[in-house]
């Protein structure tokens, strides 16, 4: 039997993508508080340096969308990246063929990253906790937040990171994003090497920041279209 799909483009609209102060905390698996408003350095680092292959729902093959920009560039640095968007299945994202959902990828994957608004959260989460194997990580991009689903994940044994951008978390952490001009708040004997396509930097830095992502805080307050 063929299963249908709803086509239909899950790109998060420019409007939508803004910060959201306010935001309550969720709570980890082993039911310790997890502060979603400021990660430790160390929890986004084991994250970034743990999986290898990510699915990005919402990924769109148009090159001068956020999405785009941050797939490319996580590829670029070595991930295994596949494109999740019904609306664009038959296209490829750099060599990528997209799948419609989640439930069509036929092998293992670590993180989600969902590049689609709030009220979308939900659905990706609870599509994503019927995987054999379950990912490790799910992961909202800024201006994306649902506690409930966090918390649904996290129980499962899910990591979860919200309102951030990988892209900002990897420039950072590795001190690439220092070349760019910005203060990456971030520690080290050497200084970064100059960034080259197809290299992967290391992450192996220690805060200045106090453990906090500040940086991405400050990104998500002062951009309305994430990297």
């Amino acid at each position: 039997m063929v299963r249908q799909h709803q086509t239909r483009n899950l790109e998060i609209p420019d409007s939508m993508l803004s910060h959201r102060p306010g935001m309550t905390t969720g709570f980890r698996s082993d039911h310790s508080q997890m502060n979603h408003d400021a990660y430790p350095d160390d929890y986004i680092h084991q994250i970034l340096n743990g999986v290898k292959t990510i699915a990005m729902v919402g990924a769109s093959p148009v090159n001068v969308r956020p999405s785009y920009f941050a797939f490319k560039y996580l590829a670029q640095r070595g991930y295994d990246m596949i494109p999740v968007n019904p609306g664009h299945v038959g296209k490829s994202l750099l060599g990528k063929p997209f799948v419609a959902s989640l439930r069509d990828i036929n092998r293992a994957v670590d993180m989600i990253d969902i590049f689609r608004n709030s009220s979308h959260i939900m659905p990706v989460v609870e599509e994503a906790l019927q995987m054999s194997p379950l990912p490790k990580v799910i992961w909202m991009q800024l201006g994306a937040r649902d506690d409930a689903a966090a918390v649904k994940a996290e129980v499962a044994g899910l990591k979860v990171v919200m309102n951030r951008c990988p892209k900002i978390e990897y420039g950072r952490l590795s001190s690439e994003i220092s070349w760019m001009g910005v203060n990456s708040r971030t520690l080290s004997s050497k200084r970064a090497p100059m960034p080259t396509q197809g290299m992967q930097l290391s992450l192996n830095r220690t805060s200045l920041g106090g453990g906090e992502t500040n940086a991405s805080d400050r990104a998500a307050k002062n951009r309305s279209d994430p990297a």
